[in-house]
């Protein structure tokens, strides 16, 4: 159940560094992994990133150990600095420091932000899943993070969720606050313009760059017209 009037007080820094005089850049790309990453993913990756506005890259693998992570994700760190992509590591502190990862994607069941920021330290970019709610969200800043994201809001093949907000939750919370916010969740060419409209700062997406009709560099050029028009 959502909570309308979230009752987390914020301290000074934090309502400091998020007001209601921002100016807020254009709506960019969020590349999300698939679970398993097959034969020339890494020159896939690269054309993906070459192919439109990606700002970010989360390596999200299941399944595998943390040295066999690793090991993939050296080949695409590279390839996402020498693009000035942010690459974010999914769920695990531990992994995200061994790599010196520009970020880490947290869940609910994952530590909390204030934890992992006193681990990572201050440059590291931290991101909390917050589902459909406001008050989650709120939470998260309060406790250092750098982005919320917000899902799904159209059924997914990648994950099983069960959280499904309206769009209004990004427009509330881009009225708000400067801390920026990810839409994810089923996100399509053909579905991402309410999202854009609604307020969001990044669009998340998985199937819809790798799966995509013309492959993933084609679906980038997809995303990339809706965020233009």
């Amino acid at each position: 159940m959502e909570i309308d009037v979230p009752s987390v007080e914020l301290d000074p820094g934090f309502a400091a560094r998020f007001g209601e005089h921002n100016r807020r850049p254009a709506c960019q790309l969020y590349v999300i992994s698939p679970e398993t990453l097959g034969e020339g993913f890494a020159e896939d990756l690269a054309a993906v990133l070459d192919a439109g506005s990606v700002a970010a890259f989360q390596l999200r693998l299941r399944g595998i150990d943390d040295h066999a992570i690793a090991r993939a994700a050296e080949p695409l760190q590279r390839i996402c600095a020498d693009r000035e992509v942010a690459f974010i590591v999914e769920g695990s502190v531990a992994l995200a420091k061994r790599l010196g990862a520009d970020g880490v994607h947290l869940g609910q069941d994952d530590v909390d932000a204030r934890e992992a920021r006193s681990i990572l330290g201050p440059s590291v970019q931290i991101g909390v899943s917050c589902l459909d709610s406001r008050h989650l969200a709120m939470e998260a800043g309060e406790a250092g993070a750098d982005y919320v994201s917000f899902g799904a809001f159209y059924p997914s093949t990648t994950v099983d969720a069960t959280h499904h907000p309206d769009p209004s939750i990004l427009s509330w919370w881009t009225a708000l606050f400067e801390l920026p916010c990810v839409a994810i969740g089923g996100v399509t060419p053909d579905n991402a313009a309410p999202l854009v409209a609604a307020g969001a700062d990044f669009l998340a997406m998985c199937a819809a760059i790798w799966k995509g009709e013309g492959g993933p560099a084609a679906a980038v050029r997809a995303f990339d017209a809706v965020l233009r028009a």
